[in-house]
């Protein structure tokens, strides 16, 4: 069983005599949920003054205006999110729901957050899925175009992590971490693909890490399969630009979320202390540039790896 979450070890400087080093850990999302249109509000329609002594002619009522969405108008556009029940996930999904987007977020075992998620935006759709798994996705993904009509932007960010020696990674661990990290990025994009193609139109997102750029001591499957996740974002954006559709990945650094919760204060000022702008990431950060990568504005940004660190990989 595997519960999505992303942990992050991290090297300290300067931290006094040592025989190992070691990197805390950063969390990223596992499950999720869909969303229906966001809230909206009503204009109050101003009214002139008359001259002093001048009555005032009378005046038909003006009709209520229609009421007005605070949110940028997505054109009824939708978004698939896996691992959306908690941290970068949810996030995201908040994010594309306040947009006007309609929706799906996939989670694995974690129904209860899932349900919270749901009861927070309503209309969302939560359905299960284990994205390394293919006869899952494959189920899940029908159960999202039927809800939402079709899937315009995917967002593949389910993913889990272990920290270990490389000399103690069991065969079946090194397995696994693929499936669920690799794999399950190539399930949904090649489920995901074929109406996109077909439509001309598309966002396909991959929710990396740093050390999938630099490399994770004590990670090392974890950072070969995001490694891979950052290649393939590449190679499918060179193949799939020409049908209308973009790939990018976004390279979380350490990240601020509910799963750094058993991290002391001494812990997190010490990695905040390690980053150049000298403070953590929130999940908030992280969806706000997935939303923009989704948008219109970003049609002819591809293949491209943005990194949201802090500066702590440049």
């Amino acid at each position: 069983m595997y519960n999505d979450e992303f942990e992050l070890t991290f090297d300290l400087a300067d931290a006094g005599p040592k025989t190992e080093q070691r990197r805390p850990t950063l969390p990223e999302p596992e499950e999720a949920a869909v969303a229906g249109p966001p809230g909206q509000e009503t204009r109050e329609t101003p009214v002139s003054a008359a001259p002093e002594n001048t009555p005032a002619p009378e005046r038909e009522p003006e009709p209520a205006a229609e009421p007005q969405s605070t949110a940028p108008a997505a054109k009824g556009r939708t978004v698939l999110i896996s691992g959306g029940d908690r941290g970068i996930g949810a996030a995201a999904a908040r994010a594309f729901y306040a947009a006007g987007y309609r929706v799906a977020v996939f989670y694995h075992t974690n129904a209860e957050a899932a349900a919270a998620l749901q009861k927070e935006l309503p209309g969302v759709l939560a359905i299960q899925c284990d994205v390394a798994s293919r006869a899952s996705c494959e189920l899940a993904f029908r159960a999202a175009e039927q809800a939402l009509g079709r899937v315009d932007v995917l967002v593949s960010n389910a993913g889990i992590a272990q920290q270990k020696l490389f000399t103690d990674i069991t065969p079946e661990e090194w397995q696994r971490m693929l499936d669920v990290n690799l794999t399950g990025a190539f399930n949904l994009c090649q489920l995901a693909l074929p109406g996109m193609i077909r439509r001309k139109a598309g966002r396909i997102l991959t929710v990396s890490s740093m050390w999938g750029q630099t490399g994770g001591s004590c990670e090392v499957h974890y950072s070969a399969a995001k490694a891979g996740l950052i290649g393939l974002t590449k190679a499918l954006a060179k193949e799939e630009g020409p049908s209308g559709i973009t790939v990018n990945c976004v390279a979380p650094g350490v990240i601020d979320t509910d799963m750094m919760a058993s991290f002391t204060a001494e812990d997190k000022a010490a990695l905040a202390e390690e980053t150049p702008v000298g403070r953590l990431g929130t999940a908030e950060e992280v969806a706000k540039l997935l939303l923009y990568l989704a948008g219109e504005d970003a049609g002819y940004i591809t293949g491209q790896v943005f990194g949201v660190n802090g500066g702590l990989v440049i």
